[in-house]
């Protein structure tokens, strides 16, 4: 596998793992867990900037020759 494919594959296992943790922070986590909300948040910024990201960088991984 290719450093550029590498790259997407971890593109898209990042965008699963903040969507796991947009789900734990909102749903899952106990009620007194002090973070629990935060992290939701987080996980629900990166849940939606990672595929814009992911975008951007195989349109820019076409115009590379390597």
């Amino acid at each position: 596998m290719s450093l550029r494919g590498f790259h997407i594959v971890f593109v898209t296992f990042c965008t699963l793992l903040f969507g796991f943790f947009a789900a734990w922070g909102f749903f899952i986590a106990p009620e007194g867990a002090p973070l629990a909300h935060s992290m939701g948040i987080v996980g629900l910024v990166g849940l939606v900037a990672m595929p814009f990201y992911g975008v951007y960088f195989y349109r820019k991984a076409k115009k590379l020759v390597l």
